[in-house]
């Protein structure tokens, strides 16, 4: 793509300035902000379903050894699917078969579940290997003299795997949780080839068809690109500070020492 859009003779960083320049397009149901909300919603519904199916059964394996070999094989497995590949099938396979016309509430544009309903399956196959191998990782790296000692003062399985082991593994859970989350803030661009599906990767999506378009364009795509960068940045920043402060200092090793 060359630097200079024909007719315009703006130099294409100075396009893209333009482009955050203009109010209209940061307003509106198609406007940036708009985009932007689409994009942490979806990131945070499927970051958090990811959560409550990885972190207990990561917990439950990481406890008990078992079947470490085998979920650890199929968690390396779901990292290699294509996103975008497996999208197109199941959208070609599932999308039929859901008959839902709504739109959720306003947060899906009418008739795009289901097309959304893929591309969420799509993004959760995404975030839980990350989750789930940190998970039981951390809790395997936990003490056994730590894990002894509790079960020595008379806890249960479950009191020892939620108040001793978690807490101890909560560096590499929250680490999991921020790689998962980083990626799909990332993949979820390739979300928005599912039809009517929102976000920041339908600037991307529908500026491809008219790169010289002023408003969808080249500007929009290069715009909505450094906006999910950005948005990546803030987001593993705010997880960075949350995991300074829910890890137990001593664990972390941010104790202070006293002379």
């Amino acid at each position: 793509m060359t630097a200079r859009a024909s007719g315009t003779g703006l130099p294409g960083l100075n396009r893209v300035l333009i482009w955050f320049n203009d109010p209209r397009n940061w307003w509106g149901p198609n406007g940036l902000l708009a985009h932007i909300r689409e994009h942490v919603v979806y990131t945070a519904v499927i970051v958090t379903v990811g959560i409550v199916i990885a972190v207990p059964l990561g917990l439950w394996i990481g406890h008990t050894g078992r079947g470490i070999v085998l979920v650890g094989g199929i968690a390396n497995a779901l990292r290699a699917i294509p996103s975008l590949g497996l999208l197109v099938v199941l959208i070609v396979e599932l999308s039929p078969h859901i008959s839902v016309a709504g739109g959720a509430g306003g947060l899906l544009a009418r008739g795009s579940i289901p097309y959304a309903v893929p591309a969420l399956i799509v993004l959760l196959i995404l975030a839980i290997p990350p989750i789930l191998t940190n998970t039981y990782a951390g809790i395997q790296a936990v003490d056994p003299g730590a894990r002894d000692a509790a079960i020595g003062t008379g806890m249960t399985a479950t009191q020892t795997a939620l108040r001793v082991e978690l807490p101890g593994a909560l560096p590499l859970v929250i680490g999991g949780i921020r790689s998962a989350t980083l990626q799909v803030i990332a993949s979820l661009t390739v979300a928005a080839y599912a039809p009517l599906v929102g976000g920041l990767g339908r600037l991307i999506v529908d500026g491809d068809q008219n790169l010289t378009d002023p408003h969808f364009g080249y500007p929009a795509m290069v715009a909505a690109g450094i906006t999910v960068a950005v948005l990546a940045i803030t987001v593993d920043a705010v997880l960075n500070l949350v995991q300074r402060r829910v890890v137990s200092p001593g664990i972390s090793g941010r104790y202070r020492r006293h002379s």
